[in-house]
């Protein structure tokens, strides 16, 4: 399988391919990494992806599952699977099921039914009351918790086979990095000391070329990366992230040890200690903006690349002026944050720059001034976060005073029985509660389900009270277990 924690002997089609032995031959996924992998139909990804939630599910309680059309692209054989896997899932969970397909089938498990118009949505009908708001209809279904990714060693697996697979990107690297610096070798091998500017702008120009591909290719890593790690929950958005910038952090850092040995190599006078972390961090100023809006933004990939570039090219105007007194006064000084300005003053030959600490700190200076990048879009994420948090919680305030209402007590009270009593105490309903529960004789519910189909696909007749009394019945066999809520 190329998913991670995922059984494919628990898909129903899987032991025809066992017995033609082709179940070590056939490729279960559809993208890895956002290459497309031939394998499986349609039909059969549906239900692997029903499959997936099903497994992934299975060890935790309470979760508000939203099934979007399960029944389409697959054939009538394989409904009675779906049909037990939703039985299975109900017993823990709560499910809403939005079809058109297979509407009896589902009537008949569903504990309610909600009604959407194709062509007025503004209002539903939840079971038989009609001209129900759709804003207050969706708060009122909206109970269950949250999935919770479990990060595993096989989600650590899956991470290095993607990214150290032909796609990946990193064989690319290493490919160029050996094409380029040697022809750096042959074009700089044996540089006469006092050539120190001219064979580091050389190798650094060489380092950012060879890095830079794997670094471009960073948004759409993201992208794939978000999509394909919702769709198969195998881990985490954020750790993915993580992982990515620490390996791409680490590229970078091998390409400067390759460039710092070819300095070695070739000129000899470049190779102390504080110089290392001098072109290091020099390279990291020019490529961190790259990561942060690549990985950490919703940025488009052009956006990314134009911004992206912006370090390299204001380092060219800024900091590699070799002229005392040339540039404009104030403009030139802009000079003084960039780090590559720094490591030219820590070049063993004067060079002419003008302005070079004299405190000897040229090292730490470099250090901050590639760090500035990083500090200012941490302060603006920090900014943007607390700004979202802000309208945030204007919202939820909104949809708490709507949620304690006397229509959406009702409501809960239709969908939930004697279970929405316990909720409606928990937001401060408006709604006299006592009244409410001696209207409630119903037992206590843990899971419900509801399915959504257009208008013209039921009558009257259709929203019936019966699936709620079932589904009661069933809480009483023991199934059920304790709300969180």
């Amino acid at each position: 399988s190329a998913i991670p924690n995922f059984d494919t002997t628990k898909l129903p089609y899987w032991d025809i391919y066992i017995k033609e032995n082709k179940s070590k031959t056939i490729i279960v996924g559809g993208t890895i990494a956002g290459q497309f992998m031939a394998g499986l139909s349609g039909g059969q990804r549906k239900l692997l992806l029903f499959e997936l939630i099903v497994q992934r599910t299975a060890s935790q309680d309470n979760l508000l599952i939203v099934l979007d059309e399960p029944f389409a692209g697959v054939t009538d054989d394989f409904v009675p699977f779906i049909v037990g896997r939703l039985n299975e899932m109900r017993k823990n969970h709560n499910i809403l099921l939005v079809t058109n397909d297979h509407v009896e089938t589902l009537k008949k498990m569903a504990d309610n039914t909600v009604t959407v118009s194709a062509i007025d949505r503004s209002t539903v009908k939840i079971n038989g009351k009609m001209g129900v708001d759709r804003g207050m209809a969706l708060l009122a279904m909206s109970i269950g918790d949250e999935y919770q990714h479990s990060t595993n060693n096989k989600d650590l697996e899956f991470f290095r086979s993607v990214e150290f697979s032909k796609n990946g990107g990193i064989l690319n690297v290493v490919v160029f990095a050996v094409f380029a610096f040697t022809l750096f070798l042959l074009m700089f091998w044996n540089s006469a000391p006092g050539q120190e500017a001219l064979v580091l702008v050389a190798a650094g120009m060489v380092s950012f070329f060879t890095a830079n591909p794997y670094f471009l290719q960073l948004v759409d890593w993201r992208i794939y990366m978000a999509e394909e790690a919702e769709a198969l929950l195998h881990s985490s958005k954020s750790m993915n992230r993580m992982l990515k910038t620490m390996l791409t952090m680490f590229i970078l850092f091998v390409v400067t040890v390759i460039q710092f040995v070819c300095l070695e190599v070739v000129i000899g006078t470049l190779t102390t200690v504080p110089f290392f972390f001098g072109i290091l961090f020099d390279n990291v100023s020019l490529m961190v903006t790259m990561v942060t809006l690549g990985l950490y933004t919703d940025l488009p990939d052009q956006m990314v690349q134009i911004f992206g570039a912006m370090p390299f090219l204001l380092m060219i105007f800024f900091s590699t002026t070799f002229s005392p007194g040339a540039g404009v006064n104030g403009v030139k000084a802009l000079r003084y944050i960039f780090s590559r300005f720094y490591l030219w003053c820590m070049l063993p030959v004067d060079i002419g720059m003008e302005g070079c600490p004299t405190d000897g700190n040229s090292l730490l200076y470099l250090i901050l001034s590639s760090l500035l990048t990083t500090v200012v879009f941490v302060a603006w994420k920090v900014a943007a976060g607390l700004y979202k948090n802000m309208h945030h919680g204007k919202a939820s305030a909104s949809r708490l005073e709507t949620m304690k209402s006397v229509e959406f007590a009702e409501l809960q009270l239709e969908l939930f029985g004697d279970k929405a009593l316990s909720n409606l105490k928990h937001i401060g309903s408006n709604v006299d509660l006592q009244k409410l529960a001696a209207s409630c004789t119903a037992p206590t519910q843990h899971s419900f389900e509801v399915t959504m189909k257009d208008a013209e696909e039921t009558t009257d007749d259709d929203t019936s009270q019966g699936g709620f009394e079932k589904f009661m019945s069933f809480l009483e066999e023991g199934n059920g277990t304790a709300d969180k809520n």
